[in-house]
């Protein structure tokens, strides 16, 4: 009885543990944004409007628009991009989205 018991208290602390260190990596891929989410987010909106009514020309040529007309250092940006598959303005939408989605989505514990 005692080793289900204990068995029992293992699982309860890995998950909160697993919870705990989700919590974490969350809050630092939010830290390392390089601009606010909810300007990521209409960032997105934006894009994906755009991107609605003409093709992308595989280029961030719409990105950079938006960032400068809504002064976002572009550059900074950019570079943060690059590093989560945001080549392109359509590459923005596919790959970077779902990671920020991903970044702000808290588990249920």
């Amino acid at each position: 009885m005692t080793g289900s018991l204990e068995l029992g208290v293992d699982r309860k602390q890995k998950k909160a543990l697993r919870h705990a260190l989700r919590t974490e990596e969350r809050a630092a891929l939010r830290a390392a944004f390089p601009i606010a989410a909810d300007a990521l987010g209409a960032l997105f909106d934006a894009l994906d409007e755009t991107l609605s009514a003409q093709p992308c020309d595989h280029t961030r040529r719409i990105t950079q628009a938006w960032l400068t007309s809504h002064g976002h250092p572009v550059d900074l940006t950019f570079a943060w991009l690059d590093e989560h598959g945001g080549y392109c303005d359509c590459e923005v939408l596919a790959n970077v989205e779902q990671h920020v989605s991903d970044a702000l989505t808290e588990e249920k514990h």
